[in-house]
């Protein structure tokens, strides 16, 4: 069983689904031509929908598993990085390509690269915590 903190933590989260869900809107808008975007824009903001869906249930499992198996710390507060990412790395497609005909994306796709990094992070994280708890008498 999970404590009170990482149930609040889970449900803000699944909270969050419902603004991917309306993200999704948006995309397939834009895709069906409803609203004028760029190749650029429609590829960036199609990857930036995807990553933020897979990422928060990525983030709800890596979390449930490491509170499951007593990850020691600092593993179990780091892995928490995956929800970061789950921020990040949509934020970058999103806002690297805002504006009206982007060529290429601006600068805010380093958020992109941060979030992979913050990811890696809290992959690692968990899957040393995880080791290490399951290795542990």
């Amino acid at each position: 069983m999970i404590d009170s903190v990482h149930q609040i933590i889970a449900g803000v989260v699944l909270l969050t689904v419902i603004g991917v869900a309306y993200g999704g809107r948006f995309v397939f808008t834009t895709v069906a031509g409803r609203f004028p975007a760029n190749d650029l824009q429609k590829s960036f903001f199609r990857a930036g929908h995807a990553h933020a869906g897979v990422l928060v249930i990525l983030g709800l499992v890596t979390m449930l598993l490491v509170e499951t198996s007593d990850v020691p710390e600092p593993f179990a507060t780091l892995s928490l990085a995956v929800f970061v990412a789950a921020i990040l790395m949509p934020t970058g497609f999103f806002v690297s390509v805002i504006g009206k005909d982007p060529a290429r994306p601006n600068r805010a796709v380093a958020l992109l690269w941060v979030g992979a990094g913050v990811l890696v992070l809290g992959l690692l994280s968990a899957g040393i915590g995880l080791i290490v708890a399951g290795s542990t008498p």
